[in-house]
């Protein structure tokens, strides 16, 4: 599973022109789900997101998680972060089919809502518009085969 997780001070989703959620402050993450992927993939970058210290402490570090830090989540599923890119036109096949990955979304929302994180979600699936302020700016790439 890999995630493009970015601290934001607001995020949102737009399907056909209505906006269907938005965040202040906290972490836009756009998650995409590869083909071999598991509920123990799910379980294990939920805990990564929930866990980043990347909020800035008193003295302006980077040291304090977004639970502490006060921050909500906008999770948005991302195909398209398994492209494989070696020729002009990206090809799909690593990405899971929506039968997979639509359950092990579903999955990663629940486990950071369970962690006590208020989660605004996109539509999977769905043509969206997302829009973010980012602060920092910090983003930051995750992949379950390297953690």
């Amino acid at each position: 599973m890999r995630a493009v997780v970015t601290r934001v001070l607001s995020a949102s989703v737009t399907i056909e022109d209505n906006k269907v959620s938005e965040i202040g402050k906290g972490f836009l993450v756009l998650l995409g789900v590869h083909t071999s992927d598991t509920e123990a993939e799910a379980k294990k970058i939920a805990d990564k997101i929930c866990g980043l210290r990347v909020f800035e402490d008193e003295n302006g570090k980077m040291n304090i998680n977004p639970k502490d830090a006060g921050a909500k989540l906008l999770i948005v599923s991302q195909f398209t972060l398994y492209a494989d890119c070696k020729s002009r036109r990206p090809g799909f096949t690593e990405a899971a089919r929506p039968e997979i990955s639509e359950p092990l979304y579903e999955l990663v929302v629940s486990e950071c809502r369970q962690r006590g994180f208020e989660v605004q979600t996109g539509e999977f699936g769905a043509d969206m518009k997302v829009e973010s302020i980012n602060d920092g700016p910090v983003t930051i790439l995750l992949d379950t085969a390297e953690l």
